[in-house]
């Protein structure tokens, strides 16, 4: 099993990138979009921690930056009805510590905005993992600003006002970390000002 590449970018696409290796193998890799985000420009040296699926028709080598990234991905090739592509989705959808927080804390509604999660999927994905998930969420487990229906109502009224649900669920989490909010207007209001 490669559980480990170490070499040089050749190239890079949004869900996959090639690394040329010293011994002169080139691997395809297949990688989340978050991960895609933070890989370094090409012809510099890389280090991705992989997991090898093989299936009867293919062998596939995913790739991530850190292990707790490898380990939410093998876990979620644990659910029921989660393959390699769903569990990629999921990935490139949110970072690693906020889809275990998301697992964790049984948020169904964030679950849904993975392309391909309709309610039921999302159900049973958190009804699998919720209990398996929590030492991979931030700090250890649901973290203390579990969003409430006011910060649930917050992130829908951004995304009505054109807001993409990750940035959306970001900007109302960095809000309620940042002190007391009164209102579910108030927290809006503040998020949109820190957009």
């Amino acid at each position: 099993m490669i559980s480990r590449l170490k070499g040089s970018l050749l190239t890079r696409d949004t869900d996959r990138v090639e690394v040329d290796t010293a011994g002169g193998v080139v691997y395809e890799v297949e990688i989340p979009l978050t991960v895609a985000r933070r890989l370094p420009a090409l012809g510099v040296g890389v280090e991705l921690r992989t997991l090898q699926v093989v299936r009867e028709d293919s062998t596939t080598l995913y790739g991530f930056l850190e292990p707790t990234e490898r380990e939410l991905f093998k876990r979620l090739l644990g659910a029921r009805g989660v393959g390699a592509k769903l569990a990629l989705a999921m990935l490139s959808t949110y970072d690693a510590p906020r889809l275990a927080r998301a697992l964790a804390e049984k948020d169904v509604p964030a679950l849904q905005q993975v392309s391909g999660v309709g309610r039921k999927t999302a159900e049973r994905i958190v009804l699998d993992l919720a209990d398996k998930v929590t030492d991979l969420a931030v700090g250890g487990g649901p973290s203390t600003s579990t969003p409430g229906a006011g910060a649930q109502a917050a992130v829908a009224a951004l995304v009505a006002l054109g807001y993409s649900f990750g940035d959306a669920d970001t900007a109302v989490r960095a809000v309620l970390s940042a002190g007391d909010v009164e209102s579910t207007d108030e927290l809006i209001r503040r998020a949109l000002q820190s957009g």
